[in-house]
This record gives structure tokens, sequence and C-alpha cells, in this order.
């Protein structure tokens, strides 16, 4: 296994373990017979794959790429072009779960693509995963996972205002999550979120700027299908502000205290 991280000193686990350490994206894919990337956005996904130095002019031919990142539909369609064109696979594989299930090999891999790709590169996928969804052609699993985001990061936004509001009204704070969390709003997201909001606890599990790209990327791909994700645009207004407060780097539960602070 070669590995590349833009800041070094992140791959140190995995180079402590026996990895290669390449400096480049270039480097890093010059052997590989399946490739994965997971990066912030769609800028950083075209700067790693096409930029100066970047890995598919150094993809063999017949490799495999798996891009895991949260990105927009519209960049996996061009890139799957391009992709095609090199004559390598593209599988978009965006994942489900956070820095636990990443750390113990139990992400959800919502993957689209070809079923011959898919099935080369399963045993790899499936020593970072406790189950692989094969939602349809490529663009498939980031259609899939900005739904999956939509919903996480407008249930975030009004729970940091039931939370808020539980706080200010004199109700007992635990007494209340218990019964939300029990009831018909409960989820998991909500207790772990209402955790760290009850305890100012943002340690990052998910980058709070990284939510309200995410938002933006659902609203721009439900506009293609005729639908107006108005949820997703008061929640990314929150989100917004939190980000103007200095916040963006922390985790998103942090997005309730420009609201407890208003």
């Amino acid at each position: 296994m070669t590995v590349y991280n833009r800041t070094a000193a992140k791959a140190k686990p995995l180079t402590d373990a026996g990895a290669q350490f390449a400096s480049t994206p270039a480097e890093a894919v010059k052997d590989a017979s399946v490739i994965i990337s997971m990066l912030a956005d769609d800028t950083a996904s075209r700067e790693v794959w096409m930029g100066k130095e970047g890995a598919l002019a150094a993809t063999r031919k017949g490799a495999i790429l798996i891009e895991s990142s949260t990105v927009s539909p519209k960049w996996i369609a061009e890139f799957a072009k391009i992709v095609e064109q090199h004559g390598a696979d593209l599988l978009d594989a965006p994942v489900t779960g956070s820095r636990m299930q990443a750390e113990a090999g139990q992400l959800s891999f919502l993957v689209g693509g070809k079923d011959a790709a898919l099935s080369a590169a399963t045993s790899v996928l499936k020593a970072m995963s406790k189950e692989l969804t094969h939602l349809g052609p490529v663009g498939s699993g980031a259609t899939m996972k900005l739904i999956n985001n939509f919903l996480c990061g407008v249930q975030v936004a009004s729970l940091a205002e039931a939370l808020t509001w539980i706080e200010r009204s004199g109700l007992d704070r635990d007494k209340a999550l218990s019964i939300l969390q029990a009831g018909a709003p409960g989820s998991p997201l909500l207790t772990a979120i209402s955790a760290r909001m009850a305890s100012q606890t943002y340690t990052v599990n998910f980058l709070l700027k990284l939510m309200t790209k995410d938002l933006l990327y659902a609203q721009n791909e439900a506009a293609q299908c005729n639908v107006d994700l108005r949820t997703a645009e008061v929640a990314r207004t929150l989100f917004e502000t939190a980000i103007e407060q200095g916040l963006g780097d922390k985790d998103m539960s942090s997005v309730i205290e420009p609201i407890r602070n208003k």
C-alpha cells in the first residue's frame, strides 16, 4: 500500500504500520491497480486527480479508481468520462459513518459504477467496511450520499434550535433529551449530537464546514430534479453563521453555539 496526504503527518499511523508514503498523488498511484481518494470537495478532488503532479496522468490502464469523497454528481459525471478516455474504471463510493467507524473498519460504502469494477475492488473495500451497497451506475453513490447528508444536516440544525429552547425553558435538559432520544424523533444521530451539544465537546467527528458544503451540493443536485430543498436552505444559513463565528473547523454539533449566544 502507498499513501498520500497533503499533510504528511496525518499518514504517519499508516506508514508506521508499513505503508509507503508518496510525496505526490502521481507517485502514490504509479503501480496501483486500485486507487482510493477521500477528499473535501469537488475542487480538492479535481486538483488531486488532474492538477499538477495529479494522480490520473500516472494511473495505469485498467486500474480501478474509487472516489470516496462527498462530491457533486455533476463532477462525478465529468470525471467518469475522463477516466473512461484514460482506459480505467471509476466507482463513486462515498461512505456513511464517522471517525469511530473509520477507525474500526466499519464504514458503509454507497457505490455507483459497473458491476465488474465493483467485483474487482470488493476485497479492498471490504477491508474498510461493514457493508457495500451497489446503487446503480456512476453517480448513484454521490447522489445517495447527498440525500443522506441533507437529512443529517437538517436534523442537526433542528436539534440545535430545540436544545437551545429546552435550555431556556427551564426544563430538565437531561430528562428532555431522554424523552426525545427514546421517542419518535430519536435516532443514532440525535443521540450522538445532543451529547456533544450538551457537553459543548466539539472534537471533530464531522467538520462543520463540510456539512455546509454538502447542504449546498444537495440543494444544487435536487434542483436538477425540480426539488427545492427549503429546509436545507434554512439549515445551511445556520451553519454559515457558525462558520462566520469561527466554528468551521469544529464538529458540526457546534452549530448550536451561535443560537445559544444570540
